[in-house]
């Protein structure tokens, strides 16, 4: 048999991919899935917060959610040691009066009504810099209107991530589960995600933050120029600025089921599609390293694929394809299993086998959007 035969050479290339996978899950992914969270009542009130939420046209979710947001358990001597402070920008709804009404009752809400638009800054960031620019306290923690804390120690423990001198907090925020595909898509590709930007921070490589649950001190982003380098992209008000403030010394990572914060999933394949295409085509402008780990990752699992296929051209490394296949399969679970526990996500593991080809064709359906991006407002996304 030659050195060289195309059945041994596929034979190493499934061999070798699957090892580059196995690298992930047990070098990263198992870093979260071991992850023990903090208890609220070993966590102390320690430093003022200011909680920012941008909102456009967002009065049935404020009247909902933003309550929740002021019974935080965040006290220093009988009194709320936070506020809550609300960019109000250009809504066409009862927004400003429902956010006024709500101003008499609490007295550690803020509002900033914003009328105007800043040119060439599409997105969230304008409204959101004014925020921070407006907010009373240094430390800041960011929330969207349509998400709704774990608990009432949500603040207390995403704040507790300061502890150390760390200047950037990450948190997770899983969408609610509803019956059909759809949402159990929407909420795997969700969990997948979290695994790797959590995991990665973790590891001493953080690369992206969600808005929806994202913590970090004012000086670190008046140091940075704030959005600067990226005004004129939509998305990045989150990843886009942690990918470049953030580092082993300054990132914590808050995961307990208290300190989530719950969103409502897209309802339609349509509003979901557009959604992940508009926040991947960011990825484009992270960090040469940064790229390098997310793409090797997708790229091992795209060639383990491909040498499975290719290997049933020869029987006779059936027997080895199996094995290395179902070592992978084995490992992967077990990780993934553990890693939806912690996410608060169990329903998804028996999922798992399924998604991972699911997956696959995910990252092949949204390789135009990390090269191609249309405009469109943050208020529709």
């Amino acid at each position: 048999m030659p050195v060289f035969s195309p059945d041994l050479i596929v034979l190493t290339v499934l061999i070798g991919f699957a090892g580059i996978q196995l690298f992930y899950y047990l070098f990263f992914f198992a870093r979260l899935s071991s992850l023990k969270p903090p208890a609220a009542s070993e966590t102390a009130v320690d430093k003022p917060v200011t909680i920012i939420v941008c909102a456009f046209n967002e009065e049935a979710n404020l009247l909902k959610n933003l309550p929740l947001l002021l019974d935080q358990d965040y006290h220093r001597n009988g009194k709320p040691w936070y506020e809550v402070l609300v960019v109000n920008h250009n809504s066409e709804d009862d927004t400003f009066y429902v956010l006024n009404r709500m101003k008499e009752q609490y007295p550690h809400l803020s509002v900033l009504h914003l009328t105007q638009d800043a040119k060439l800054i599409p997105g969230k960031k304008f409204p959101l810099s004014m925020g921070i620019k407006q907010a009373r306290f240094e430390h800041l923690l960011l929330t969207d209107a349509d998400c709704r804390p774990g608990s009432r120690n949500w603040l207390r423990l995403m704040a507790s991530g300061f502890a150390g001198g760390k200047s950037v907090v990450l948190g997770y925020s899983p969408y609610t589960a509803y019956p059909g595909s759809l949402n159990r898509h929407i909420r795997f590709e969700t969990a997948h995600t979290a695994m790797q930007y959590l995991s990665y921070a973790l590891a001493g490589f953080p690369y992206m933050g969600v808005g929806r649950n994202l913590a970090y001190v004012r000086e670190l982003f008046v140091r940075n120029k704030g959005f600067s380098s990226h005004n004129h992209i939509l998305s990045g008000d989150d990843d886009l600025f942690i990918n470049q403030v953030a580092h082993k010394g300054n990132t914590a990572v808050v995961l307990s089921e208290e300190a989530f914060t719950w969103s409502e999933p897209k309802r339609t394949p349509e509003e979901w599609r557009y959604q992940k295409s508009r926040h991947l085509s960011t990825g484009r402008y992270y960090r040469p390293l940064h790229r390098f780990l997310l793409g090797g990752y997708a790229f091992s699992q795209f060639m383990c694929w491909v040498a499975l296929v290719a290997i049933a051209l020869f029987p006779a490394y059936w027997p080895w394809a199996l094995g290395v296949w179902l070592l992978r399969w084995s490992v992967q679970f077990l990780v993934f299993a553990s890693c939806f526990r912690v996410l608060h996500a169990r329903d998804l593991r028996w999922w798992i086998p399924f998604y991972d080809l699911w997956y696959l064709w995910y990252n092949i359906r949204h390789i135009p959007s990390v090269f191609f991006k249309k405009q469109r407002a943050w208020r529709s996304s």
